[in-house]
């Protein structure tokens, strides 16, 4: 058993037995995985003031080879993010980044995904009213670049030549993103999206700020993303998180 010391953050927790937790933590080093805080409801000396979601700080993990349940000899808070928990809309976005790293994420050590899901995050935190939908697509869409399933967008996904500027054009599960006319019409299904969907999303996956979004605009950008998901890494599986996000009462 080997003792590492690395930053961590808190993406899902639950109680376990009297007196321990067990969490699901994205870390700099080790990438995501579970581990048990033994004692943690009954003592705060080892695990700071408290271990809630989203909660990020310097960690000591005990880690076995081959164990699915690893030991967290310790956690010290030093950003709490309690702000997500404060506005539904806020902790709904948090919740669909922490999902999407849960489900796609492994324990190979990444540590420029853990820097996106930290500054996506934060981003998220100083969102101000329904603009948090707006900072958790960007976020999203960071972690799906990061995690190497970036659409097409500048180039057609088919036959990867040059796409008009300013077009508005097919997006296509698919074939990976955006289809060129004639492509177009050599795939079936897809999503028309005009020259400013396209940029935005082009925008979000390498951190850039867009415009902000009329409501149908977010809400257009919040099913094509689920979709895309759905198709390229849930393997059909439901995604809960997003499912509640888009449903909300901040999303109507």
């Amino acid at each position: 058993m080997s003792l590492v010391a690395t930053e961590a953050i808190i993406l899902h927790a639950f109680d376990y037995s009297e007196t321990s937790r067990i969490l699901r933590l994205a870390t700099r080093d080790v990438g995501v995985i579970s581990a048990l805080a033994r004692g943690a409801r009954r003592s705060r000396t080892r695990f700071g003031t408290a271990l809630d979601l989203f909660a990020q700080g310097p960690a000591q993990l005990h880690l076995k080879e081959g164990r699915d349940l690893q030991t967290l000899g310790a956690f010290d808070v030093a950003h709490p993010r309690t702000a997500l928990a404060e506005e539904l809309g806020r902790f709904a976005g948090a919740s669909v980044l922490a999902e999407l790293v849960l489900r796609f994420a492994t324990d190979a050590s990444h540590p420029e995904l853990f820097d996106v899901l930290a500054a996506s995050l934060d981003a998220v935190v100083v969102a101000e009213g329904e603009h948090a939908r707006e900072a958790s697509l960007a976020g999203a869409w960071r972690l799906v670049s990061e995690l190497g399933f970036a659409p097409a967008i500048e180039l057609c996904g088919a036959c990867h030549s040059a796409l008009e500027a300013g077009a508005s054009l097919v997006f296509n599960h698919g074939a990976g993103g955006m289809l060129c006319p004639r492509c177009a019409r050599l795939h079936s299904g897809g999503r028309a999206l005009p020259a400013g969907a396209r940029g935005a999303i082009a925008a979000w996956t390498t951190g850039a700020r867009v415009d902000r979004l009329t409501t149908p605009d977010a809400r257009a950008h919040q099913r094509l993303l689920r979709e895309f998901l759905q198709h390229h890494l849930a393997d059909g599986r439901a995604l809960r998180a997003f499912d509640s996000w888009e449903r909300g009462a901040w999303s109507a």
